[in-house]
């Protein structure tokens, strides 16, 4: 999902010390994923003209099960169905986003992809700055941008409907099975994780009227212990089912849910391969929506001053796979998405 730290605060770093490399970890000979590796061999069997993609991670590295590791997935699967060249930066603190990105558009790369909200102060000072680079940010709309940088394409999605329905199937869960309260956990408070969260309220009391919902914020994408001590505390005030909405960190509140033997929803990828506990997860395709932006690029379709929003309509959001747990609510699921794709349900996108 998630991003994970707070918005870039000193912006005026030095650019020109920076061409040949950014300040997070990478490794240019590389084919494999990891939390503080990058990958640039090209893929074996090219499908289009040759470009270069450079994609920036949040702090929470290409190890958060999740949001930027789905990010990378995107850039994987164009290297080897495209065939384009790419390489991935890691950064190792917020302070790295300016530089990374730098180092990158220095290097005439064609598209740059910023991972997450919290780099939008720095996509739009690099940005500007390279007016002829195409960059593409994940989570923020290019017309919030503080300079709206012409060059710069949104990557929006509707978290909430990914939310309403994982929150509909844990308030059916619960209600049939003398499920009081359930629970999320989120990272920072930000608007895709707010909206999430928002989403899965709504839905759960939507099935189960009388649910009663916690939630709780770590402050955190990357801590896991922040996260389960938070999930914990749920759990000791009746949680049933906690949802995480923290990235990284969230494994953490997944970890809680686990050792109480109650049940967890993950965010982002479809996080089942946890255990049976987790009853489903709360989707959003990155790695749909960083392939399609690359093949734009390689198309000369690429269109930047505008967003492009994946929703539930589009299957660019919805669920993992139902557990076991939660099988038999899978027709009233589909008639709620059903309907979502439709406009027919009106889902909040915030906390109250």
């Amino acid at each position: 999902m998630l991003t994970s730290s707070k918005r870039v605060a000193a912006l005026g770093l030095a650019l020109s010390a920076l061409a040949v490399s950014g300040c997070g970890s990478d490794d240019d000979e590389s084919t494999s994923s990891s939390a503080a590796g990058t990958t640039t061999t090209e893929a074996a069997a090219p499908a289009g003209k040759k470009i270069k993609v450079g994609l920036v991670t949040d702090i929470g590295g290409l190890n958060d099960r999740s949001f930027n590791a789905l990010a990378n997935k995107g850039l994987e699967d164009a290297k080897s169905q495209l065939g384009v060249e790419g390489r991935v930066i890691t950064s190792k603190s917020n302070s790295d986003y300016v530089p990374n990105l730098s180092s990158l558009a220095q290097q005439k790369y064609d598209l740059i992809v910023g991972v997450g909200f919290l780099m939008a102060d720095a996509i739009d000072t690099v940005a500007k700055k390279f007016p002829d680079t195409n960059f593409a940010i994940i989570d923020f709309p290019q017309a919030g941008l503080k300079g709206k940088p012409a060059n710069v394409r949104g990557l929006l999605f509707k978290e909430a409907e990914a939310g309403y329905l994982a929150g509909f199937l844990a308030g059916k869960y619960a209600e049939a099975n003398d499920i009081t309260t359930i629970s999320s956990v989120g990272g920072q408070k930000i608007p895709p994780v707010d909206a999430y969260i928002a989403g899965y309220q709504a839905g759960a009391k939507a099935a189960f009227p009388a649910i009663k919902t916690l939630n709780g914020y770590s402050q955190d994408f990357v801590d896991q212990a922040k996260c389960k001590e938070l999930a914990l505390d749920q759990i000791d005030r009746g949680s049933g089912i906690v949802f995480q909405a923290a990235g990284q960190c969230g494994l953490g509140a997944l970890d809680a849910a686990k050792e109480k033997q109650k049940l967890g929803i993950g965010v982002d990828a479809d996080q089942g391969y946890l255990g049976d506990h987790i009853l489903t997860s709360a989707q959003k395709k990155i790695d749909v929506a960083v392939l399609e932006t690359i093949k734009s690029v390689q198309d000369d379709a690429f269109k930047p001053g505008e967003d492009q929003v994946f929703d539930v309509k589009s299957e660019g959001v919805g669920l993992g796979a139902i557990s076991a747990d939660g099988t038999e609510y899978e027709a009233e699921v589909e008639e709620v998405k059903t309907k979502i794709a439709a406009g027919e349900i009106e889902i909040p996108d915030t906390v109250k």
